[in-house]
């Protein structure tokens, strides 16, 4: 399994509901195996520079690749890229499916 993190940064706080609607929707495109969007709650102590926070899970990177070639994701990324400032992204297997390969 591969997740998915993307971390965005608006340039107003104005734009934060218009980033979240973007965003949301990639929910809508099918090869994800779990999909959320949400507003960074603030709470660490240290650092609260992020506003938006994606989380997606895939059975593997044809998945994710499939996921990044449908249309959704060029019309989410038309509406949020002109509102945000900042767009850190992760992609990693997750250590589970690791583990269970390795001990199959």
């Amino acid at each position: 399994m591969i997740r998915h993190i993307v971390f965005f940064t608006a340039k107003e706080p104005g734009h934060l509901d218009a980033i979240v609607e973007g965003l949301e929707l990639l929910g809508q495109i099918p090869h994800s195996l779990h999909f959320e969007v949400t507003r960074n709650a603030k709470v660490d102590q240290i650092g609260n520079d992020v506003d938006v926070v994606v989380y997606a899970e895939f059975e593997d990177e044809a998945a994710l690749a499939a996921y990044k070639a449908h249309p959704l994701y060029a019309e989410a990324t038309k509406r949020v890229r002109p509102l945000r400032e900042l767009r850190y992204a992760a992609d990693f297997k997750a250590l589970e499916a690791v583990r269970l390969r390795r001990s199959a």
